[in-house]
């Protein structure tokens, strides 16, 4: 029997207000139904701006990660991951927002680069491990045209949805408190989470952090338009001035520190591109290729799964089952961020949590990733700029955004342990264990579980119980690995 597709309809009567909008709109207000979605063009080039500065620091994180050495001790230029990187996030994200259209930015995922670095480029080339990429970006494709892809995000209880929302939260908020420096790790034989580096706040970086947050927070509550975006203006601001006041170093301020050294201009290096292989997999063997394989879908599948979830919640665009318009376009994107991702030679791209920022200020539709995109796409010029905004600013608003994504524990029936017990696995131990993946599988496998000790074994329905095989399947290759 057909089964007809439960994705809302993406036309403007489906959107926003449910209403068609007025006659002499432009072009630009109908096609990307502005005014449907209660938004502004000054709105969402504003939330654009803002979601690039909030995921700015990937232009310096990415190369980071990508630096080890292949199995033949060959390390990926510098300079070349830089434009790689840039690149892959504009074509990705302007993509999202033209055909999408929704306010949802792309760039290489943390999750998917760590992998290639720590399990994949050990026994391979990173022209094999780009390839890699391109294999896993497909499948998720494949997943998305045949529909697997949207009905396995339909059948997770709506319960859940919300976790994985306040997962997200509280996993970035401790990304940015981390990133900040205003939390770290304790010494052995201590807590494993302390105030700062020792129990104790130091240095002017954790100073500029405060100031952002603190002017976020102030803003917000005086309900200032554009308050992220000030915000990260003010703290930018300060943080030039105690550099100057003081002669702060980059050995101070990490990785980015907030200066800009030589030309405004550079030229963009494409020597990685089209940099992939496909040959000398036979030599690991299938199964330890298939396990790379599922190790990359899971890293992309979910982690974009549960932030797409989060940000159409965010922005309103989701139904009563946490439905979005044109969610099976932006499957579609995501799935080819992979893909693309690989042949840019900057790992596979993923739908950003940091879109979420752009949200808080408004940002509604398609015209606000194209922003974002668009400014990425300017990068490969002008990439010194990558790092005039202070990793410790940035992180503030993450902070900010993982604050207002705790607003959705308001919807989760506490009262129900079926529901409360899964919720509550999936929201903590995403920041816990630093994993969003982790918290997904937690939560997936605990209410199965519970549903099969009250006798209600059909209720999650096929969907579900497929997931939570695959995730213990996961979790004990894992352990037996280890």
């Amino acid at each position: 029997m057909a089964q007809s597709s439960v994705e809302p309809k993406t036309s403007p009567e489906a959107s926003g207000t449910g209403s068609r909008p007025p006659a002499g709109r432009g072009w630009l207000d109908r096609y990307f139904h502005i005014s449907a979605r209660q938004s502004t063009v000054g709105r969402e080039v504003r939330g654009g701006i803002t979601t690039f500065m909030a995921m700015a620091y990937i232009l310096l994180l990415n190369p980071l990660i990508l630096s080890v050495e292949d199995v033949n001790g060959n390390t990926l230029n510098a300079s070349a991951v830089v434009t790689a990187t840039a690149l892959a996030a504009a074509v990705t994200t302007i993509l999202m927002g033209v055909i999408g259209k929704v306010p949802l930015a792309l760039a290489a995922g943390l999750s998917v680069s760590g992998v290639l670095a720590t399990q994949v480029v050990p026994g391979m080339t990173w022209p094999q491990a780009m390839g890699m990429c391109v294999i896993y970006g497909v499948l998720i494709m494949l997943l998305v045209i045949t529909g697997l892809r949207e009905k396995i995000m339909n059948a997770i209880p709506m319960g859940l949805k919300h976790a994985i929302t306040i997962g997200i939260g509280l996993f970035v908020a401790m990304i940015g408190l981390e990133k900040a420096g205003f939390v770290g790790r304790g010494a052995e034989g201590g807590p494993p989470v302390t105030l700062g580096v020792g129990g104790h706040l130091a240095g002017w970086p954790v100073f500029a952090f405060c100031i952002t947050l603190l002017a976020i927070f102030m803003l917000l509550a005086r309900n200032i338009p554009g308050a992220i975006l000030i915000g990260i203006g003010v703290g930018t601001a300060f943080s030039l001035a105690v550099t100057w006041i003081y002669g702060l170093t980059d050995k101070d301020w990490g990785l980015s520190s907030p200066e800009i050294s030589g030309s405004l201009l550079s030229s963009p290096d494409f020597s990685l591109f089209g940099q992939v292989s496909f040959g000398g997999f036979a030599k690991l063997g299938a199964t330890t290729v298939t396990m790379i394989v599922f190790t990359l879908v899971l890293a992309g599948f979910f982690d974009a799964m549960a932030t797409i979830i989060a940000v159409g919640q965010e922005a309103k665009l989701a139904d009563a089952k946490g439905r979005m318009p044109g969610l099976n376009k932006a499957l579609l994107i995501d799935g080819a961020g992979g893909a693309i991702g690989g042949a840019s030679s900057a790992s596979g791209q993923t739908v950003f949590i940091e879109s979420a920022s752009g949200v808080g200020e408004g940002a509604r539709t398609g015209l606000s990733a194209t922003v974002t995109g668009l400014i990425f796409a300017a990068m490969l010029l002008f990439t010194p700029l990558a790092g005039l905004v202070p990793g410790e600013v940035a992180a503030a608003a993450l902070v900010v955004i993982g604050a207002m994504m705790m607003q959705n524990a308001r919807h989760v029936d506490w009262k129900d342990r079926s529901i409360a017990i899964p919720v509550f696995l999936t929201a903590v131990l995403m920041p816990f264990t630093f994993n969003i993946v982790t918290g997904v599988a937690a939560g997936v496998i605990a209410y199965s579980a519970i549903k099969l000790a009250q006798g209600k074994w059909r209720e999650p329905g096929l969907f579900m119980w497929i997931l939570t095989a695959l995730f213990i399947f996961n979790f004990a290759f894992n352990d037996i690995g280890h």
